[in-house]
């Protein structure tokens, strides 16, 4: 077995493992508060934002070499915490409706009828409308931060937003 400095190949690749574990997950520590806000933006539950934080960053640990480009790490692991909120809305969907209901009348979670309408006017809207609109007006991003998470053209963007605000209007 080859020694590098004192140590053997496999002590060092496991080292080098351990540093980009660590280096990694620093960096979604960074950025778990606005990771977390987005997924409530999208489920309305704490539990299960935290849920699909905690999924999303299992999902970006093992697809991380597929990141290419660690630029973009931010915009990647938002597209992933939003792809596990939209399997959570999909998993709901399938489920008793009941139970979201029988949860919030628990947690004495109270919202006023407008915040009603809006969320239900949100879940109206087409996926493509409505994730730039959440991500521009809820969380404050910039039409071109929201291309890079979606992948798609600025002016892409641009449209599905005026899209996506007539519809939302047309709802309410």
């Amino acid at each position: 077995m080859e020694k590098t400095a004192g140590h053997t190949e496999s002590e060092n690749k496991e080292r080098s493992s351990h540093v980009q574990e660590e280096m990694f997950f620093a960096q979604v520590a960074e950025r778990q508060r606005k990771l977390y806000s987005i997924a409530y933006s999208y489920l309305r539950s704490e539990s299960d934002s935290l849920e699909a934080v905690q999924e999303a960053t299992c999902r970006a640990w093992i697809k991380r070499k597929k990141l290419k480009n660690p630029d973009v790490f931010e915009s990647w692991l938002i597209r992933i915490v939003i792809n596990c909120c939209m399997d959570e809305l999909r998993r709901r969907k399938r489920s008793f409706p009941t139970a979201e209901f029988e949860e919030r009348a628990v947690t004495g979670e109270m919202q006023s009828h407008d915040r009603i309408d809006l969320e239900r006017a949100f879940g109206k809207m087409k996926s493509k409308y409505r994730h730039p609109v959440m991500l521009k007006y809820y969380h404050g991003m910039t039409s071109a931060q929201i291309a890079d998470i979606l992948g798609k053209p600025e002016g892409t963007i641009k449209t599905w937003l005026r899209e996506g605000l007539k519809q939302l209007k047309g709802f309410l």
